[in-house]
């Protein structure tokens, strides 16, 4: 998992509420377990007609904001089922910070899990930073100091300490656990000397 630290990008916002998971990622493309791949199909009914043709008023679809790396949201975030998919397509298509007024639970700790920092901010200050947006203009994420720099503004947010440490250090299950290969190792062997017969070697 890529290490995240300072965000630099022109925000896409997308002030949509209730945007649910099956709209950030549909259901026809969660044949996959490969979490690439995903991103040409990010927001699929939203991006592309019946013929599948984009759709040019779609904020992802116009340009600077094909090239988001920041995505503002309506409250509400990627409720709907749980599929891990929804955060995989984000950051194929290279979003790797979502900032809205609320998330649904599952989404928000999927999003830790995969190298995205969801951040919670309260309306008035999203509208603020939708500025940006409509300017075309860079703001910066800091997760380390845990702010957002916006001209010369600044708005702090707040993270799970241990959530904040596997982003800055680029951890997620499998890397937290192979961290722990010795001790895993040390205990596998002692077992093995008390309890043999559990062993089918």
């Amino acid at each position: 998992m890529q290490k995240f630290n300072i965000l630099k990008s022109i925000p896409a916002y997308l002030p949509i509420v209730n945007i649910d998971t099956d709209m950030i990622i549909p259901k026809q493309f969660l044949k996959t377990i490969k979490r690439t791949g995903l991103g040409k199909n990010l927001f699929f009914e939203m991006r592309y007609d019946d013929n599948g043709k984009e759709i040019n008023d779609f904020i992802l679809n116009k340009s600077p904001f094909n090239k988001s790396k920041i995505l503002i949201a309506g409250k509400n975030f990627g409720c709907g089922s749980s599929r891990e998919h929804a955060p995989w397509a984000l950051l194929d298509f290279g979003i790797t910070c979502v900032i809205s007024s609320s998330f649904a639970d599952i989404f928000y700790n999927n999003c830790f899990k995969n190298g995205i920092l969801p951040i919670i901010l309260d309306d008035e200050k999203i509208k603020e930073l939708s500025e940006y947006s409509n300017r075309k203009e860079e703001i910066f994420v800091d997760l380390n100091e845990e702010k957002i720099v916006y001209g010369n503004n600044e708005i702090s947010f707040t993270i799970d300490t241990f959530k904040k440490k596997c982003l800055l250090e680029g951890l997620d299950d499998i890397a937290l656990s192979l961290k722990k290969s010795d001790k895993i190792k040390n205990f596998e062997k002692d077992l093995k000397n008390k309890k043999p017969w559990i062993f089918n070697d």
